[in-house]
């Protein structure tokens, strides 16, 4: 079994490239969508979540990180069979593969309602879903060093992106649109900080699935910890901004709020109407969360099936990813109430359950196992 999983992927990537994986997957979808669903409910206080937030989103990267160093050569497929027995493991690797397809689902429909709502409102959505999976498969086909490679030379335009909204957005902050805090106590606060913590640090558990394959693995988990740091303050810079900018309601009641963000720039008149920037940035970033999410499922599932080759899933997957993410959100309404209110409930058994679960069985079989040597 061992020697099979081997062959599946044979690539190596850096600590660096594992670290910005992490940074876009993060920001990925949620650079749009976060700041709506915490306003939604926290209001004004929303930038309060947003660090609550970064903080769990840290406390989940060490778990994460503490259950791959137990086990630095081995996917979390691999290992959960090891600590559970091949069975009790296979099951529970499938039930992980259906969290990962579903995520791929969604993330599918979030960059096509995206384009039909804001950009290309007559074009079929079917016809977007085959241009992105086409793209998708054939990066996931050249493997996890291209796409990695892929990564590295699309980051510095990530970072040049987002650094130019934050720089041109700054001088229309509002600091009164954030008063007063706490209007309505710590409770909604916190409530909004539990919804959404499934969108996206629950969802980080994936990377236990590449965590294996970074090429110098004692700097793995410094590598996950330091692109949670750097993703969460992302998504609380973003979330800031559009508070102080937009308002709490504004921000509320639109469906990407940070696209109309982007929208207010205004330098000198010249410089307007720049929200493509703000596109291009959340296009990147949303690809490649799709991408990895497609790559790890099909690894999910060709280990936990004994497939020579995940590859050769890519195809059926984009197949099944057409109908699927049509039918788990007929509507842009539907998605953002499935994501504020069924996702992180769904993420907990998968991103907080199972890696806890799995990190205590094995360091009781590990301390089990030295005393009986003593």
């Amino acid at each position: 079994m061992k020697q099979v999983i081997q062959m599946q992927e044979s690539g190596k990537i850096a600590p660096r490239q594992f670290m910005i994986f992490i940074i876009l997957f993060m920001i990925g979808s949620s650079i749009l969508l976060l700041a709506k669903f915490i306003a939604a409910e926290a209001k004004q206080d929303a930038w309060i979540t947003a660090i609550i937030l970064a903080g769990l989103g840290l406390l989940l990267a060490w778990l994460y990180k503490a259950l791959g160093n137990l086990f630095p050569d081995m996917t979390l497929v691999e290992y959960s069979q090891k600590i559970l027995g091949k069975w009790i493991g296979k099951t529970l690797s499938l039930l992980f593969f259906t969290y990962t397809f579903f995520l791929c689902a969604i993330t599918l429909r979030q960059i096509s309602n995206f384009f039909t709502s804001t950009m290309m409102p007559e074009t079929p959505i079917e016809s977007i879903h085959i241009l992105l999976l086409g793209i998708v498969i054939m990066g996931v086909q050249y493997g996890l060093e291209n796409m990695a490679r892929t990564s590295e030379i699309f980051f510095p335009w990530v970072c040049i992106l987002f650094l130019t909204i934050v720089i041109f957005v700054s001088p229309q902050m509002e600091f009164e649109k954030i008063q007063p805090i706490f209007a309505k106590g710590v409770n909604p606060i916190l409530h909004a900080a539990f919804m959404q913590l499934g969108f996206p640090y629950l969802e980080i558990v994936l990377f236990l699935m590449i965590f294996p394959y970074v090429n110098r693995v004692k700097e793995a988990g410094r590598a996950f910890l330091a692109g949670s740091i750097i993703g969460g303050i992302s998504l609380f810079s973003i979330t800031l901004l559009t508070i102080l900018v937009l308002g709490a309601e504004a921000a509320a009641n639109e469906h990407f709020p940070s696209y109309i963000l982007a929208q207010k720039i205004d330098v000198g008149r010249f410089f307007q109407r720049i929200e493509a920037i703000m596109a291009g940035l959340w296009i990147i970033t949303a690809f490649f969360k799709l991408q990895i999410c497609y790559y790890v499922s099909a690894l999910i599932l060709a280990q936990t099936l004994e497939i020579y080759d995940y590859r050769s899933l890519t195809l059926p997957f984009a197949m099944i990813l057409m109908v699927l993410s049509i039918v788990i959100a007929p509507d842009m309404s539907y998605l953002i109430n499935f994501i504020a209110n069924i996702w992180t409930p769904y993420s907990l058994a998968f991103g907080l359950c199972m890696p806890l679960f799995l990190f205590i069985i094995a360091k009781v079989k590990l301390k089990f196992l030295e005393r009986s040597k003593n």
